[in-house]
Order: C-alpha cells, then sequence, then structure tokens
C-alpha cells in the first residue's frame, strides 16, 4: 500500500500542470539566440524553449509567440529574456502584458524583474486600501468609500504607468539605435564611402564560381549537351548541400554568364 505521503505527492503533481514556456527572439539571422535561451534555462531550467527568427517590432504575426498566446493557460508562466524580446512598440507591448495578467498568465522578464506580473500584483495588495467605513450615516460612508476606491484607482494607474515606462523605454532603444545607424551611414555617404553595392556592379556569392563552371560544362547552351533540367539535377546531385540551386538562381547564373562571355567578345 503506499504511504499517505507519497499519495499527497502524487496527488499534488497529478494536478499541478502549470506550464513555464521560455520565449527567444532574434529580429535577423546574423544574430545569436543561444544567449536568450541559456540566460532562461540557468533561472528556469524545466522551461519549454520556444525559438523564433523574426525581422519586425509587432508581436502580432509572430507565429511561435502566437502559439504560446493560444495554448497559455492561467497559472502558466511565460519568461522573456527582456521587455524588448515580447515587443518593441510600447502600445502594443503594454496592451499584450494586461491581457495576459488579466487572464492570470505569470509573466517574467530577466532583465527587468520589477515589473514581473508576481511583483505587480504583490505591490498591488500592498498598496491597497482594503478599508470600509461604517459610520452609521449613508451620505458619509458613500462619500468616504467612494475616495478610497479613487485612491485605489490611482494606485492601480501608477502601478499600470511604471509597467508602461519599462515598454517605452525599450522602444526608445530601438529607435535610437535605428536613428545612430541612419545618422553613421549619412556621416560615411558625406565623407565619400562607398555604402553598399555599387549600381551595375554584381554581387559575387562563393558558391556561384563552382555552380557556373557546372553550367558552362554541363549545359547544351555552352560547352555541355545536357537539357537545363538535366544540369539542375547534376548541381544538386552535390553532396554538398550549400552548393545546391533553386530555378531562379539557375536562369540567373545563365543569364551572368552570357553576360560575361559576351564581355569577354567584346
Amino acid at each position: 500500500m503506499l504511504k499517505l505521503t507519497t499519495v499527497k505527492r502524487v496527488m499534488k503533481g497529478a494536478f499541478n500542470l502549470n506550464k513555464i514556456y521560455g520565449y527567444c527572439r532574434i529580429s535577423t539571422v546574423k544574430q545569436n539566440i543561444d544567449r536568450q535561451e541559456r540566460n532562461i534555462l540557468q533561472e528556469y531550467p524545466n522551461a519549454i524553449i520556444i525559438k523564433e527568427i523574426f525581422t519586425g517590432t509587432k508581436y502580432q504575426g509572430r507565429k511561435e509567440l502566437d502559439k504560446i498566446l493560444r495554448s497559455v493557460q492561467a497559472g502558466d508562466t511565460i519568461v522573456f529574456d527582456s521587455v524588448s524580446r515580447m515587443s518593441r512598440n510600447a502600445d502594443e507591448g503594454f496592451a499584450l502584458y494586461k491581457s495576459l495578467y488579466d487572464r492570470g498568465i505569470n509573466l517574467v522578464f530577466l532583465k527587468e524583474h520589477h515589473i514581473d506580473t508576481d511583483v505587480y500584483k504583490n505591490e498591488l495588495e500592498r498598496q491597497r486600501l482594503n478599508v470600509s467605513v461604517q459610520s452609521g450615516d449613508k451620505a458619509t460612508d458613500a462619500l468616504m468609500n467612494a475616495i478610497l476606491e479613487a485612491l485605489n484607482n490611482y494606485i492601480l494607474a501608477l502601478a499600470e504607468k511604471q509597467i508602461q515606462l519599462v515598454f517605452i523605454q525599450s522602444q526608445k532603444e530601438v529607435d535610437d539605435l535605428h536613428q545612430r545607424t541612419r545618422e553613421g551611414i549619412e556621416t560615411a555617404r558625406r565623407n565619400g564611402k562607398q555604402i553598399g553595392q555599387k549600381a551595375g556592379r554584381k554581387l559575387k556569392v562563393k558558391k556561384a564560381t563552382p555552380i557556373k563552371e557546372m553550367i558552362l560544362k554541363y549545359s547544351r547552351d555552352f560547352n555541355g549537351t545536357n537539357t537545363d533540367d538535366e544540369v539542375k539535377a547534376i548541381i544538386n546531385g552535390n553532396p554538398d548541400p550549400k552548393l545546391h540551386i533553386g530555378h531562379n538562381a539557375y536562369y540567373k547564373y545563365k543569364r551572368e554568364l552570357r553576360e560575361e562571355l559576351n564581355d569577354d567578345k567584346s
């Protein structure tokens, strides 16, 4: 027979179904997402890590985050490395925070723990005036209770304002970064530096050379006897997937080869 303590542990585990999600997002493929994952797992080793690569500033349309928002239940927790990972748009970020808080979802921000939903909730409970005036005079009681309710609403508004300010600061940091980047590019341009690729200059891709060599060798339009489909099959049969090619890129390389050959003849 199971001991009573064992039964209690089993029952507790059976009903403790709350999940912890760790949401990691990077804005470009050049960024490294591992740091966010490492930070989250350090504090929440059992977190379910959800990764997403997304370019943009709105949380709508982020497929993996949307999946979490649809499946998350009251009592579940979503952990972000920082506020900027949830949203860099202040209004939308704050609206999402409020929506999840009202649903009973716990939010944790590793770099801004002071606005975690648990901290927000505890601060509201600490400051809330739980007083009911019953003087015996209905008019006095109504007035005093209305004043107390107004004070509690004021406390709530102050707490919300502190959270909103964090989202505003996060958006400001992103906007400032973009502005500094634009200014840096403009300064470099004014100093005569080339920004981006010169007009008419072809971008050299590492895999272009070996692929063009295969097109020259096998295509019947050049030195070979094979059709376009056959040449593409030969190229994509290469054991190195980095040298595989799609339909549009294949014809782009063929066009460039013709231009290069014509240049050589002129």
